[in-house]
Formats: structure tokens, C-alpha cells, sequence
């Protein structure tokens, strides 16, 4: 039987005694400067400058084990959420690619012209692509002016496929129901 080294009595469970000789009850410095950041380390010794009984791990292999492991200690990484799912005529509703065109338009009946070239403005609507042209309007030009096609999705082929986006560019030329329009220039919006 193990027995209490203070007073020589027996060591019984549920009684303890307290050395009366101990002196120094102050707890041990814990926390250190590494770097000028504050590091806390284990302590070494308990209240009053006695040993700790149990297997004391040096700072490097603390460190070591820290960095190993860090889902042991704060759980497997969390995921990030996925994005909400937002339907192209609200994520795009009210984004238009502006496009400055023109086109060639014959003058059969005229002595002093043979063609005449007519501004357009090209546009284009992301939530739908449809497209539609218009022309600005001139006070006393004595021509129809203004929409020239209205929106919808326009053919591109004998296919059925339709004009996107990607088929616009300045310096093409695209063939709308028979009349080629010559893009030159696009809006800051549509560029970047």
C-alpha cells in the first residue's frame, strides 16, 4: 500500500492531505512571445513549482501535431454552398448589346444616286435572345424610318438555327430576311 510521503500515514481513498511545509503557491508561466505574437504553451510544472505526472510533449512536437491534424481538432472543411439557381430572364432581364450598323439600300428610280446607306442600330437582349433593329428617326427625310424589324429571335439559316451573341462582332456582316447589315461599332456594355 502506498502511503503519503508528508506525514507517513496511508494514502486512503477519499483522504488527502495537505503539505504543510509547501510555501510557494503560484501557478506556472503558460504564455510566451514567439515572434512578437503571444504563444501559449503547456505547463511543465503545477501550483507551487511541482512536477506534473503526466508525459509532457515538447512545444515542437505540439506544433508538429497541430499542424498535421487541424480536422481533428475543428471537424472536416465545410463546403461552400452552391449558388442560388437564378433563370436567365431574371439573371439577364434588362441587359442589351447595342450594336451600330448599316446597310445598302438600292435607289432603282433615281438619276442621282444608284445606292443609299442607311444607319441602323442593332440590338440584342441576353434574357431571350431576340433581336431587333431600328433605325433613328430624321425629321423631313421622306423615308419610313424607325423599327425596321421588330424583336424576335431571327433566323440565321434554312436550318432554323437562330442568331446569338456569339455570331455578332464589329467588322461582320449578317443577312437579316434578305438585307445585309454591316456592323461597325458596338456600345461600352457590349464590348467589355
Amino acid at each position: 500500500m502506498a502511503s503519503n510521503p508528508v506525514h507517513g500515514l496511508p494514502f486512503l481513498p477519499g483522504t488527502s492531505f495537505n503539505d504543510s511545509t509547501k510555501t510557494a503557491f503560484h501557478r506556472s508561466q503558460t504564455l510566451g512571445y514567439r515572434n512578437g505574437y503571444a504563444i501559449a504553451r503547456r505547463p511543465t510544472v503545477g501550483i507551487g513549482g511541482e512536477r506534473l505526472p503526466v508525459n509532457q510533449l515538447s512545444q515542437a512536437d505540439l506544433d508538429e501535431l497541430a499542424n498535421k491534424a487541424p480536422a481533428l481538432t475543428y471537424g472536416e472543411p465545410k463546403q461552400a454552398p452552391p449558388a442560388q439557381f437564378i433563370p436567365a430572364h431574371v439573371a439577364f432581364d434588362k441587359k442589351v448589346l447595342k450594336f451600330d450598323a448599316y446597310f445598302q439600300e438600292d435607289v432603282p428610280m433615281s438619276t442621282e444616286e444608284h445606292y443609299r446607306i442607311r444607319q441602323v442600330h442593332i440590338y440584342y437582349y441576353l434574357e431571350d435572345d431576340s433581336m431587333s433593329v431600328m433605325e433613328p428617326i430624321v425629321e423631313n427625310s421622306g423615308i419610313p424610318q424607325g423599327k425596321l424589324i421588330k424583336r424576335q429571335r431571327l433566323p440565321k439559316n434554312d436550318v432554323g438555327n437562330h442568331y446569338h451573341w456569339k455570331d455578332l462582332n464589329r467588322g461582320i456582316n449578317i443577312t437579316i430576311y434578305g438585307k445585309t447589315f454591316h456592323i461597325v461599332d458596338c456600345d461600352h456594355f457590349t464590348q467589355v
